[in-house]
């Protein structure tokens, strides 16, 4: 049996403080420590104030915290991604021994996190990359947590990550989900399906405020609404309490005193930036992840509504209609970020569990809905060419909405409203369901250009057109 390690978290901003009250609020010693020891000093005021400062240990700076722990340690990290985090390995790495763990509970890229975990391993000791969902609230009541690396250091830490995550019907939104780096991009998956699931939400909210002239205020009433229907979730929840929600210096509408432009962390582009690589390109997160950027030229769009004339006229949409779009839309967005995860897990061999991501995904995270409940069942089911979308239990979903979709993103084009998400999601669609499609066209321009053959129906390969006779 694996000796549980004794805790260390390094870093201790707003994530990282949360982090550590969690873990003592569930009864484990910690010892913290942060690059400015003026954070150290606060953070213990606020763990004596909530009553938590028993177990818990202070210490000046990392080589002084590590010092202090009884072996076997597992120190976490909460320090920003990229070049902080490998100088705090750096730093690490001669000051602990074999049985010793450092785990990155930031967002890293899994590519970095591969990395990395061959430097640590080489040096004698474990390492985990490990995904954490829900932000300071998550961090703080209990996230979702997603973990790469050996069962060995899954199994050292195993009591601490599972009593400190979320609770979906008494499991723990944790686990071990495969080596190296399959935590982290389990995590950066989640967040592009989060970019598309935002963006899906904001048009479907524009489409009734631009296109229909409801208020804020009314509109987020009606997402409390689908909040107790099939589109329960936490985004639609928080949608329609921000919506309802008054700005207090101005009596305005809160989203009106906000600035028209999304910031990112990258997390959203990475997810398109992997589907692309690994061949599954993702055209709803693609999609989610343009508008962001889009939004930032604020300028430029102002310009172009001089110029073009920024024509948006009513709609025609019921909720019924809206509410339906808005479904399967969510329902391609996972279908979607499942194949990135197949397609990952099979170039790395990382056999991921897609039912325990999943079922992880259920309580904690921002993601977490209704649907996560049958996307589980599916995957444990027999699923027609491992597509998500062709489920028993989301065909008569998707036959039933698919009409819905098709007349939301008709009376949006047709009315000027930019529905980039939510138009990805009817392509989508429409693609899978037709046998025959277009690229054969493809296929010839690509031999005459360049002579790079096709398959013919009759299936043999590297043929070429009459063009090169």
């Amino acid at each position: 049996m694996t000796e549980t390690a004794t805790l260390g978290l390094y870093g201790l901003g707003t994530m990282g403080s949360a982090l550590a009250l969690n873990i003592l609020d569930n009864g484990f010693g910690l010892y913290v420590s942060n690059r400015s020891s003026d954070a150290v000093a606060d953070f213990l005021k606020e763990a004596e104030t909530d009553g938590l400062a028993e177990k818990l240990t202070g210490a000046d700076s990392l080589e002084e915290m590590v010092n202090a722990m009884p072996s076997p340690r597992a120190i976490i990290l909460m320090v920003p991604s990229g070049k902080p985090v490998d100088s705090t390995i750096e730093t690490l790495i001669p000051l602990l021994k074999q049985g010793d763990t450092i785990i990155d509970a930031g967002n890293s890229d899994y590519r970095d996190t591969r990395s990395r975990t061959k430097t640590v391993e080489d040096a004698g000791l474990t390492y985990i990359g490990m995904g954490v969902s829900g932000g300071e609230e998550g961090a703080r009541n209990g996230p979702s947590i997603m973990v790469g690396g050996t069962p060995e250091a899954w199994d050292a830490v195993r009591p601490v990550i599972e009593a400190i995550a979320a609770d979906f019907e008494g499991a723990p939104c944790a686990d071990h989900l495969g080596p190296d780096g399959a935590g982290h991009f389990v995590k950066t998956v989640h967040n592009g399906i989060e970019y598309a699931d935002m963006q899906m939400i904001a048009e479907t909210y524009g489409l009734m405020r631009y296109g229909r002239g409801q208020s804020p205020a009314d509109i987020g009433k009606v997402f409390e609404g689908w909040d107790k229907g099939r589109l329960q979730s936490y985004l639609v929840e928080i949608t329609g309490k921000v919506l309802q929600a008054t700005d207090t210096e101005t009596g305005e509408p809160a989203v009106d005193v906000i600035l028209d432009a999304a910031g990112q962390k990258g997390t959203g582009r990475w997810t398109a930036i992997e589907a692309i690589r690994l061949g599954q390109s993702a055209n709803v997160i693609e999609g989610a992840v343009a508008a962001r950027a889009w939004s930032a030229e604020g300028d430029a769009r102002k310009t172009g509504e001089e110029i073009f004339g920024g024509d948006r006229s009513e709609v025609a949409l019921s909720d019924e209609d809206l509410e339906a779009a808005l479904l399967v839309g969510r329902i391609v967005a996972y279908a979607q970020g499942f194949r990135i995860l197949a397609a990952a897990s099979d170039e790395f061999d990382w056999n991921i569990d897609h039912a325990r991501a999943a079922e992880v995904w259920r309580a904690g995270c921002i993601i977490r809905s209704a649907l996560l409940d049958d996307i589980a069942s599916a995957f444990r089911g027999d699923l027609p060419k491992g597509q998500l979308i062709f489920a028993d239990s989301f065909v008569p979903l998707i036959r039933e909405a698919l009409p819905a979709l098709r007349r939301v993103v008709g009376a949006a084009v047709a009315a000027g409203h930019a529905i980039p998400a939510l138009s990805s999601a009817l392509a989508f669609i429409d693609t899978m369901q037709t046998a025959r499609g277009t690229t054969d066209v493809v296929q010839a321009q690509r031999d005459f250009f360049g002579m790079h053959g096709f398959v013919r129906l009759d299936g043999r390969e590297n043929q070429h057109g009459p063009w090169w006779e």
